[in-house]
C-alpha cells in the first residue's frame, strides 16, 4: 500500500495529486501530517508542498474539466470530511479521463463523494450567512463568533466585506482557532485562539436585549413549529445566537 502524506494544506493535496500523476504512483490514500493512525504495510510517501505545482493542477482541473469542477475540489477540501483527500483524487483523476461530463455521473461514487462535500459546505455557508450574530466590543470593532461544522470562514468573509464594507470586524472560528480580520479595506484569514471572554462596549447589552425583545414579540405562539425551527436554524448553532 502506497500513501501520501501532505501537510494539511490545499496546496498541499494539490502537490500530492502533481506528484502521483508525473510519479506514475497510484496512491491508496493521502492523509496529512500527523493525522494519528498508522498502518505496518503501508509505505508512506511525504510530500513537500510546491505552490508551483499546486498552481499548475489547479489551473488544468478548470482548463481540462470545467471551471465548477474547481469550485467542487476547494469545497470538498473546506469540508474536512474524514477522507475527504482520496476522494478529490479520484474525482480530479477521472475528470481528466473525461473532460466537462465528468459532473454528470453523479451514479459514479467518485463523483457523488465529492458533490456531497461540495453540497454541505455551500449549504453551510448560505445558512451561515443569516445565522452569524455580530456585537460590538471595545475599540469599535464588530466580532462574531461561530463553530461551524466545516472550515468555512474564508468563504462568507467576502459576503460582510461588501455588507459591512464601512465596519472593523472580526468572523471568528472559535472550533479551529482561525478568523478573518477586516479594516475597512481589504480582510484577511489568520490564526486567533480564544478565551471565550470579549470586552463589549456598554450598549452592547442593551442593544441584545431589544434584539431579544423584538424576537419574542414577532413570534406566534399558536404557529411555532420546532421541527421546522430545528430544521433552518440546527441546535449546534444555538451557542452564539443571541435571541437563543
Amino acid at each position: 500500500m502506497l500513501h501520501f502524506i501532505y501537510d494539511g494544506s490545499f496546496d498541499g493535496l494539490l502537490t500530492a495529486i502533481y506528484e502521483a500523476y508525473y510519479r506514475r504512483q497510484v496512491p491508496d490514500d493521502i492523509r496529512p501530517e500527523g493525522w494519528g493512525e498508522e498502518n505496518l504495510f503501508a509505505e508512506e510517501v511525504p510530500i513537500e508542498t510546491d505552490l508551483e505545482k499546486a498552481e499548475k493542477v489547479f489551473t488544468a482541473i478548470e482548463g481540462k474539466i470545467c471551471h465548477e469542477a474547481g469550485h467542487h475540489t476547494a469545497y470538498a477540501f473546506l469540508s474536512e470530511i474524514d477522507g475527504m483527500e482520496q476522494a478529490i483524487y479520484q474525482y480530479v483523476k477521472l475528470g481528466f479521463s473525461m473532460g466537462s461530463k465528468v459532473d454528470a455521473y453523479l451514479t459514479d461514487d467518485r463523483v457523488l463523494k465529492v458533490h456531497r462535500m461540495s453540497f454541505k459546505v455551500r449549504t453551510e455557508r448560505h445558512r451561515m450567512l443569516g445565522l452569524l450574530r455580530f456585537r460590538l466590543l471595545q475599540g469599535n470593532i464588530y466580532y462574531a463568533p461561530m463553530e461551524p461544522d466545516h472550515n468555512i470562514v474564508s468563504l462568507i468573509a467576502p459576503h460582510f466585506t461588501e455588507r459591512l464594507s464601512d465596519q472593523n470586524w472580526i468572523i471568528h472560528d472559535c472550533k479551529r482557532g482561525v478568523a478573518a480580520l477586516y479594516n475597512r479595506q481589504e480582510w484577511i484569514l489568520t490564526e486567533l485562539e480564544s478565551d471565550g471572554a470579549v470586552a463589549e462596549v456598554q450598549a452592547e447589552a442593551l442593544y441584545q436585549q431589544l434584539w431579544k425583545d423584538y424576537y419574542q414579540t414577532i413570534s406566534i405562539a399558536g404557529r411555532t413549529n420546532r421541527r421546522l425551527q430545528r430544521r433552518c436554524m440546527p441546535v449546534r448553532y444555538w451557542k452564539y445566537l443571541i435571541e437563543k
